[in-house]
């Protein structure tokens, strides 16, 4: 798992899983911490996650809205798009699409 990027943008890529969430975690944490309006995660990258990867986007998404943030996913690969509504949470997050261009859709 990889994550690069600053406190607006960042790109997640790999496996965000149990061997990685507590690698997520504090680099998803320290990104809210430190900015401020929507914090863009781009899954563009993103090969799988596992019910703990999935956890660590959701406590991200919890702590950007105490720290008046919002959380945005970008590009979510279709496998996981469709965990996202199978579990609902498609409702909860704030999920984009971007065109091939780079305009939004």
């Amino acid at each position: 798992m990889h994550i690069r990027g600053d406190h607006a943008k960042l790109v997640v890529g790999g496996r965000l899983d149990v061997r990685s969430a507590a690698d997520a975690r504090t680099a998803l944490h320290t990104a809210v911490d430190s900015g401020r309006g929507d914090l863009v995660l781009d899954l563009t990258e993103l090969d799988s996650w596992d019910a703990t990867g999935l956890g660590v986007i959701m406590g991200a998404h919890r702590r950007a809205g105490r720290a008046n943030r919002r959380l945005v996913l970008r590009n979510v690969p279709p496998q996981m798009q469709r965990l996202l509504v199978a579990t609902r949470l498609h409702r909860i997050l704030a999920i984009e699409a971007v065109a091939p261009r780079g305009e939004r859709l």
